[in-house]
């Protein structure tokens, strides 16, 4: 018999989290069953419930845990980094990270918030709003540095650079022509055209 793909000498709860992540990911939260669910975590369907509760427990798990992780990297940005422009592209590069080495999570958190009920909703994008106010911060320093109005450009220039910088969950690869770092430095240099600065050098790590 096949060895499920997530059953290890792993801890079960962190089984049922990347079986959970492989599925949510591919199927959709939806188009994942508990019988699929314990089959890939390599545990039974009744014993399942004890790492996981209902179904959309673990979702909100797994959402609360990648959002919680990004506005702690955010805050570690701002906190280290007075200048404006050196802020945006760090946070860019930073924003690009996470999305390249974890495209599973993004195509849970991005996908999936409209399955959650009313409290769960809630929840997740009080984490999301939470994450998006630094960026939003961040975007209108710069404006203001570089003497552009802020406004609604800021909150367009906002949702752009963060569209861009999540997209690349559906195409990286580890394996690909360009290292992930130098992705990460070029998406800095476009970001902050994206906003208009002019003439962005290429940013420092």
């Amino acid at each position: 018999m096949p060895v499920p793909p997530t059953a290890s000498t792993a801890p079960a709860e962190e089984r049922v989290r990347e079986a959970a992540l492989d599925l949510f990911a591919a199927r959709g939260y939806h188009g994942t069953g508990i019988r699929q669910l314990a089959e890939h975590a390599g545990l039974s369907s009744a014993s399942l419930y004890h790492y996981m509760g209902t179904k959309e427990d673990l979702l909100v798990a797994i959402m609360r845990t990648c959002l919680e992780r990004l506005i702690a990297d955010a805050e570690a940005v701002v906190t280290a980094r007075a200048d404006p422009e050196e802020r945006l592209a760090e946070l860019i590069r930073m924003h690009v990270r996470a999305h390249a080495e974890r495209p599973r999570e993004t195509r849970v958190v991005d996908g999936e918030v409209e399955v959650l009920g009313a409290a769960a909703r809630a929840e997740v994008i009080t984490l999301r709003d939470r994450y998006e106010s630094i960026w939003q911060s961040v975007v209108e320093d710069v404006l203001t540095a570089i003497g552009a109005p802020a406004g609604e450009d800021a909150r367009l220039a906002r949702r752009a650079l963060l569209e861009m910088c999540s997209g690349v969950a559906r195409w990286y690869r580890p394996d690909g022509r360009s290292p992930l770092e130098d992705v990460a430095d070029r998406y800095a240099v476009l970001g902050l055209r994206l906003v208009g600065v002019p003439h962005p050098s290429h940013p420092s790590h």
